[in-house]
C-alpha cells in the first residue's frame, strides 16, 4: 500500500526534531514543510489547533491520518511502524523508565533549561526581541549543567538512557540537546558519559538530517556537525 508522508516543522524546534529522529530511525521517509510557527500560519493552524508543530499528515487510500504534537506522533509511529522498535522491545521496567524519561525532557528540562537558553539565544532573534539577558542566560546554563550530571549519573552504567536499548528517551533527549548543541550553549567539556552517549547517537544515521540543518540568520556552532567534537 503506497503511503504519502508529509510533516510540518520547524528546524530548530526540539519537539520537531523529536519526530525527525524517530521517522529516520524508523527508516520512513516524508516530504517536509517548514513552517514560522511564530508568524501564525493559517494553514498550519488548520492543521493544528494550537497552531504549533510538529504536525504529521499521512495519506494512503481511503484514509488520511492528521497527527498533531510530538507525543501523539511518536506513540502513533511506535504502534503503526513497530519494526524497528523505540520502546516495544524493552523490559517493563526500561519502558517505564523511558516513558518517565520523555516527560523529564518535555517538562522539567524544558522549564528548567529551555525556557531560558532557547528564549534567550533564539527565539529572540527570530521575533527580534533584542539581546539576551544575561540573568536568564546564567539561569539557563546552571540548570543546563545539573541535568547534564544527571544524565553522567544515569549513563554511568547504562548503555542507553533508559536502559539497554535506544527508546524515545534518547530521542528526547538527543533532540533538545542538538538544539542546544546548534547555538553552542553545550558543555560537553564538563560532561563525561553523557558526552560518549551524544557522539553515539550523533553517529547514527538517523541524525544526519538534524546534521545538515542551517537557518538563516542562525548559523550553528563550528562543532556542531563535527561527530568528533
Amino acid at each position: 500500500m503506497s503511503v504519502e508522508r508529509h510533516l510540518h516543522h520547524f528546524p530548530l524546534d526540539p519537539a520537531s526534531r523529536q519526530v525527525r529522529l524517530a521517522l529516520a530511525e524508523k527508516r520512513l521517509k516524508f516530504n517536509e514543510t517548514i513552517e514560522r510557527y511564530w508568524e501564525r500560519p493559517e494553514t498550519l493552524a488548520a492543521l493544528n489547533p494550537s497552531g504549533l508543530p510538529p504536525v504529521l499528515v499521512e495519506k494512503r487510500p481511503g484514509e488520511t491520518l492528521v497527527i498533531c504534537e510530538s507525543r501523539a506522533i511518536l506513540d502513533y509511529l511506535e504502534e503503526r511502524y513497530a519494526d524497528p522498535p523505540l520502546l516495544s522491545n524493552a523490559s517493563l521496567v526500561e519502558r517505564n523508565e523511558a516513558r518517565r524519561l520523555v516527560q523529564w525532557f518535555d517538562r522539567k528540562f524544558d522549564a528548567e533549561v529551555n525556557v531560558y537558553l532557547l528564549h534567550e539565544k533564539m527565539e529572540k532573534r527570530l521575533l527580534n526581541l533584542g539581546a539576551p539577558d544575561l540573568a536568564a542566560l546564567r539561569a539557563g546554563r546552571a540548570a543546563l549543567r545539573a541535568h547534564l550530571a544527571y544524565m553522567d549519573s544515569l549513563l554511568t552504567d547504562r548503555t542507553w538512557l533508559a536502559g539497554a536499548s535506544i527508546s524515545l528517551a534518547d530521542i528526547g533527549a538527543g533532540a533538545v540537546l542538538s538544539v542546544l548543541d546548534y547555538i553552542g550553549e553545550v558543555p560537553w567539556d564538563e560532561a563525561g558519559p553523557t558526552r560518549l552517549w551524544y557522539a553515539k547517537l550523533k553517529s547514527r544515521p538517523c541524525f544526519r538530517g538534524l546534521l545538515s540543518d542551517r537557518y538563516l540568520g542562525l548559523p550553528p556552532a563550528a562543532h556542531y556537525d563535527d561527530l568528533d567534537f
